[in-house]
């Protein structure tokens, strides 16, 4: 997952969460007038009685309706495929809101069979209940967001070497269009503390994901953006060129840089770039070069570096 809104436990619902991480379904059964009740409560939904036990179902029935989100509800629900949300009727009578996973949109039917999918959502075993056709074999999906396999430094086609004395071929790679996406890196909350270690910058909306699950305007904690500005390193832009011919290569600075967007832990980044301008100075040649870096599945980049290249 990426910073996903997350269910709170309370005293009252606790007993449900804590089931499906036991691989069990539970509901509320009345003992007064056997009447099943949905959403946890402190009393029977049917009679009022607080007589009230917590039994388990095994979770199936039918689609009580649906709608198809083509455009996700939050950025962090974007993905390559539109969300399906449903509300699903149990053979108990009681309805729940789920997500809908394995189906694809015209596929779906009001009153069609379901079954639920156990969704492992966090690494401490936090499981969301999905639901799928009974026709489908999935039962359980491991939805922890994980750090993706970095390609290696040769991967990809060939690059055209450019002499750093050919001016014109380097002006020539000046161009308003952005490169493909580079690999992509896992902004987890373990390497946000890390940096916050490293850089004296422990402020809670980093560090502290419970208050900032309460009082932050993000739901949850960030990264730096001077953490995301250097995670740039790891990403490789699957640019077609390669300058050569120069005795040395620093980054001189920034010419532009801007944080738009928060990354929130938990994310995945990737990012793209493009030649902006290339100036011939006494000190060198200098190449300016546009990267932004996105969340992925998000339109507005996270971070915008103009950074300035001098080869010398």
């Amino acid at each position: 997952m990426s910073n996903k809104p997350m269910p709170l436990a309370t005293a009252i619902s606790a007993p449900f969460w804590d089931g499906l991480k036991a691989g069990k379904i539970l509901l509320q059964q009345c003992n007064s007038c056997q009447q099943w009740t949905f959403y946890p409560r402190r009393h029977c939904s049917h009679c009022l009685s607080h007589e009230l036990s917590w039994r388990e179902v095994d979770g199936r029935g039918t689609l009580y309706t649906y709608t198809v989100a083509r455009v996700p509800t939050l950025p962090e629900f974007a993905g390559p495929e539109p969300q399906i949300l449903a509300v699903v009727e149990l053979e108990q009578g009681v309805r729940l809101n789920t997500t809908l996973v394995g189906l694809q949109p015209e596929a779906l039917k009001v009153g069609m069979a379901l079954k639920p999918v156990r969704a492992r959502v966090k690494e401490d075993g936090t499981v969301l209940l999905r639901y799928t056709s009974v026709d489908v074999d999935l039962i359980e999906l491991d939805e922890v967001l994980k750090a993706p396999p970095q390609p290696s430094a040769d991967a990809g086609p060939a690059k055209r070497k450019i002499d750093v004395k050919d001016i014109e071929a380097l002006k020539a790679l000046v161009s308003e269009t952005f490169s493909d996406w580079s690999s992509q890196v896992l902004v987890d909350q373990s390497l946000i503390n890390d940096f916050a270690a490293l850089s004296g910058d422990d402020y809670w909306i980093h560090t502290d994901p419970e208050r900032a699950r309460k009082d932050g305007p993000f739901g949850g904690t960030i990264a730096h953006g001077a953490l995301v500005q250097v995670l740039m390193s790891r990403m490789q832009v699957p640019l077609d060129f390669e300058v050569t011919g120069f005795n040395n290569m620093v980054n001189y600075g920034s010419e532009r840089l801007r944080f738009p967007s928060p990354v929130p832990a938990g994310s995945l980044i990737h990012a793209r770039s493009r030649v902006k301008s290339v100036e011939v100075l006494p000190r060198g040649t200098q190449m300016v070069m546009e990267i932004n870096v996105h969340v992925v599945g998000q339109e507005r980049p996270a971070v915008i570096n103009d950074l300035v290249i001098l080869y010398m």
